[in-house]
């Protein structure tokens, strides 16, 4: 059952007269929950979901309580539980605890709580976010699913907690006031930098992917990884393990199939979007529906880059007549992507992409018209190795993060009092640190596997969290097979000279090239695309050079001027020519000032 969920646990303060508030909080989910939504509160703890309802799926009502019968009270209340996202095993956990095939999800995850307590989670499999309050003891549970597909964030303060799907769930309560935490710049201005766990509003934090927070009111919020990545020798040959991934993506892609209902897949005609709809294309017993996105400005400005050499559509048609699936291709313009940055900025309530959030929103919107479910090929590159930079011994053996490439960096243009010398090296450290290195392995297989897992952090975190939010503003449940925890553990320990011994993906190839068209298996690697459109470039230039010199600006003096001018002369003129993050254009490394200072305006974001 997608959707939203709220919470809010107090002991100094009688929620039960805090419903209004409450129920605000609530409704700020309604976009990722239209269908439904209810709230259940007692005198310190309250809990509010909105539903999005899944065809073919057992859902129990929600919150959830234990006992059945429980209603609000002025007392403790009983254990009541609210979650967002789908559980892929649900039979297997509901038959482990002997329950009755018409038991509900909700059902099966409070008897699973009732027996195992936080440790239920370990038995789940699936994309989640997880709330169990239990009045018994006054203990507060937050869980989060193995690769944080499902967002959870949350507020601690004296006395009490807030929680939401979304931050915009913990600034509808006047408790908390919205400010930037100016410790945290370097993330605010590259987000692939952020550690797991971390945003950029002052107080507020991220539950971690395969963790649980457990708070009381006695001892505050404390968190407990429940999974992690392990290295261990691999033990099988090339084709063993191609068999063995070809195995594990199909059971991933058949256990997260709806039960009924229309199936959408997103498709750009590469190796990993391709591999999943082409299995679940086998799986359905109805035709599937696929869907890519171009641009009407393509024909004139597309030029081809090293991350974007070609554009999707005619590749992910020939792909969809192999597959034999009903395939739609939307054609976006500049205006329709302009016309959508506001609703992408509500989705988000974190700073964002402009356009490049705008396309994939515009067609989420498109697929949400004929399902509820889609799937997706996102974070096979980050498993299977699938970025050019992963190919180029210089980035590789620098000691910083390979992915920033050689451009600028927005932080080294801040004023001195909020430059954070030496962040990004930290960072690097403690992720290098976080390593589960395999004893013994040694040169290019040892470094890869340190490179992998850097990639694996914030720059998968960015990729995921763009799918979710813009997905789930739209009540559509994008599933994505690559990142089931077994087949991502397995592949973490194939070593670098098999992953890849024949170039980007060849393991992931190797795997599926029975079911993959040549056009497919020969095509170069070609990221989502964004717009190429010089007028929107110049745009952007100019929409910055206004931000940073205006007073009105929650910007200004943020940044050291001149400094800052310089480089936008450079960008407007194509002085600039370096490697970027993600493959953007120089222009397009301002879109994070742009979408910085609408979502400082938008929620009234001060500095702290």
């Amino acid at each position: 059952m997608s959707g939203g969920l709220i919470g809010w646990i107090d002991v100094e303060r009688d929620l039960t007269e805090q419903a209004d508030i409450v129920r605000a909080m609530t409704d700020t989910m309604r976009d990722r929950g239209p269908d439904a939504g209810a709230v259940h509160i007692t005198r310190h703890a309250a809990l509010g979901h909105r539903e999005l309802t899944t065809p073919g799926t057992t859902e129990g009502p929600q919150p959830a309580l234990f006992p059945a019968h429980s209603g609000p009270s002025s007392h403790e209340g009983p254990v009541a539980l609210v979650y967002d996202g789908a559980i892929y095993n649900l039979a297997a956990v509901r038959r482990s605890l002997n329950l009755a095939p018409a038991a509900t999800d909700t059902d099966v995850l409070l008897r699973a709580y009732l027996t195992h307590g936080a440790d239920f989670v370990t038995r789940l499999v699936g994309a989640f976010a997880i709330a169990v309050w239990d009045g018994r003891d006054r203990r507060l549970l937050l869980a989060r699913d193995h690769m944080g597909l499902k967002p959870l964030y949350y507020h601690p303060y004296p006395g009490g907690i807030l929680f939401a799907s979304l931050p915009k769930g913990i600034m509808a309560n006047p408790l908390f006031t919205p400010r930037l935490d100016r410790s945290l710049m370097t993330i605010v201005l590259q987000p692939r930098l952020t550690l797991a766990g971390e945003t950029p509003l002052a107080g507020v934090h991220e539950v971690k992917p395969a963790h649980v927070i457990t708070y009381t009111p006695d001892h505050g919020p404390v968190s407990r990884a429940y999974w992690r990545l392990t290295s261990e020798p691999h033990p099988h040959t090339p084709a063993e393990t191609a068999e063995h991934v070809r195995e594990l993506l199909h059971e991933a892609v058949a256990t997260q199939l709806p039960a009924s209902g229309p199936c959408a897949a997103m498709l750009s005609g590469g190796v990993d979007s391709t591999s999943v709809a082409a299995l679940a294309a086998r799986s359905l017993p109805y035709p599937l529906d696929t869907y890519c996105v171009e641009f009407d400005s393509d024909k004139a400005h597309f030029a081809p880059t090293e991350l974007r050499p070609d554009v999707d559509s005619p590749y992910a048609a020939a792909a969809a007549e192999h597959m034999g699936s009903r395939h739609t291709t939307l054609t976006a313009t500049m205006q329709d992507l302009l016309d959508v940055i506001p609703a992408t900025r509500r989705a988000r309530d974190l700073p964002g992409w402009g356009q490049f959030d705008a396309s994939m929103y515009l067609l989420f919107r498109r697929m949400r018209q004929d399902t509820t479910v889609a799937m997706s090929g996102e974070a096979a590159d980050e498993f299977f190795g699938g970025y050019p930079y992963l190919f180029k011994p210089a980035l590789i053996r620098r000691d910083t993060f390979p992915w920033l490439g050689d451009g600028p960096k927005l932080a080294d243009y801040l004023t001195p009092d909020l430059a954070q010398d030496g962040d990004e090296k930290a960072r690097y450290a403690q992720l290098l640190g976080e390593v589960p290195s395999l004893p013994g392995e040694q040169g290019l297989d040892a470094r890869m596997r340190e490179v992998l897992y850097l990639g694996m952090a914030g720059p998968l975190a960015v990729v995921l969290d763009r799918k979710e939010r813009m997905s789930a503003a739209q009540g559509l449940h994008v599933r994505l097979p690559f990142c089931d925890h077994r087949l991502v553990q397995y592949v973490w320990n194939v070593p670098w000279s098999m992953k890849c011994a024949n170039g980007l993906k060849s393991l992931l190839k190797q795997a599926m090239a029975d079911i993959l068209p040549p056009t497919t298996l020969n095509r170069q690697k070609s990221a989502y695309p964004h717009v190429q459109n010089p007028s929107h470039e110049k745009a952007l230039v100019h929409e910055v050079m206004r931000i940073t010199n205006a007073g009105d600006s929650p910007l200004h003096g943020m940044f050291d001027t001149p400094r800052l001018s310089d480089l936008l002369r450079q960008i407007d003129t194509g002085q600039l020519n370096a490697q970027l993050p993600g493959g953007a254009s120089a222009a397009q490394l301002l879109v994070q000032l742009v979408e910085l200072d609408a979502w400082m305006r938008d929620h009234r974001v001060t500095l702290s």
